[in-house]
């Protein structure tokens, strides 16, 4: 399997765990979460509803990006841009307005830290491989 091929189902595959966990915590039963997190019960229950279409918005986004990119459009790209910036829209209530760090400490910012890392990575890729006549 040629490079692009593999980088491309990695970032699909990734994505789809993002579909994955947004069912997850958009379904979850908050007073089960409680038990185990009481903190991360509080942010789901606070979380506003423009706050979880950024996350939607943000996962399918990314998921529709990565279907394009193994089709190779040019225009993948754009999804991944789209889905980043829905990510920082997402990130941007929880650390800011919630202000996940204050309520669980400095580890709490590693998984979202890898989350926008990747789209920024996934967006960066696509954007390369536009540029190199990989995407039509």
């Amino acid at each position: 399997m040629p490079k692009f091929r593999i980088v491309a189902v990695l970032i699909l595959l990734w994505n789809l765990l993002g579909d994955v966990a947004y069912l997850m915590q958009a379904t979850a039963d908050l007073d089960e979460i409680a038990r185990h997190d009481l903190v991360q019960a509080q942010a789901f229950r606070e979380m506003p509803g423009w706050v979880w279409a950024a996350y939607a918005i943000a996962v399918a986004s990314g998921t529709i990006g990565a279907v394009v990119l193994l089709m190779r459009r040019r225009w993948a790209w754009a999804l991944f841009a789209l889905s980043l910036a829905a990510v920082f829209v997402q990130f941007g209530w929880t650390f800011l307005s919630f202000d996940i760090v204050a309520a669980k400490g400095p580890s709490a910012a590693l998984f979202p830290l890898l989350i926008v890392t990747i789209a920024l990575a996934s967006t960066i890729y696509a954007r390369r491989k536009q540029a190199d006549g990989t995407l039509t």
